[in-house]
């Protein structure tokens, strides 16, 4: 009923607006999103969220985290590595929040993220791979759904344990994601090319991990 643009258009203009573009096709926004805009209106008037003050949901953690940090971080010296790490996540949150994603953390080289739904996640991360190339630096991402604990404005458990070793696995600007994940999009549009099967750290039984085809 409203085409989108008009949204990021009057952001644009709108002094100290913060753009939010949340998933899904309803213009009646109670229907569905109804949460979700009732979250970020909240977390933009009071800077926090009260979904995360305790309890468990489900959803779609993405790590992230800059490949090489350590080595730039001593070449480039604190004040510059310091500017850019500002860049980065300047970057990194504005596709979060277009994306519907809650930025829970910053890891000190990358972020905690979670996702209601793993579509808009996997349609993030790698545009988020792509966006810090033109600043020089390179990410990589992991990705798992599953139940996670709220603590605070912090999240644990063992979804987000799992997509923490899941990034470890990842190469320089590529995103890899669990056989639940693969499973969830089934039928949705995106294809996967296996990265064959892992032992992850601290976590039981083996896992086959993928990243999206292309």
């Amino acid at each position: 009923m409203v085409p989108v643009a008009q949204g990021r258009f009057l952001a644009t203009g709108i002094e100290g607006a913060r753009f939010v573009e949340l998933p899904g096709a309803d213009h009646l926004h109670w229907f569905t999103n109804g949460d979700a805009v009732a979250d970020e209106t909240q977390a933009f008037l009071t800077g926090s969220r009260s979904a995360l003050a305790g309890g468990r949901r489900l959803a779609t953690v993405l790590f992230t985290d800059i490949v090489g940090s350590t080595e730039q971080a001593r070449h480039l010296g604190d004040a510059c590595w310091r500017d850019l790490l500002e860049d980065h996540d300047r970057l990194v949150r504005r596709r979060l929040a277009r994306y519907g994603g809650e930025d829970i953390k910053f890891t000190g080289d990358g972020f905690l993220a979670l996702f209601e739904d793993p579509l808009p996640a996997l349609a993030c991360a790698p545009e988020l791979c792509l966006a810090v190339k033109d600043i020089g630096l390179e990410i990589r991402g992991g990705m798992h759904s599953g139940h996670v604990e709220l603590r605070g404005g912090d999240v644990a458990g063992i979804a987000v344990n799992v997509a923490a070793r899941v990034l470890a696995q990842a190469g320089p600007s590529e995103v890899l994601v669990t056989l639940t994940i693969k499973d969830l999009l089934a039928g949705s549009g995106p294809t996967f090319v296996s990265r064959g099967v892992h032992q992850l750290k601290g976590v039981p039984d083996t896992w086959e991990l993928y990243a999206l085809e292309g």
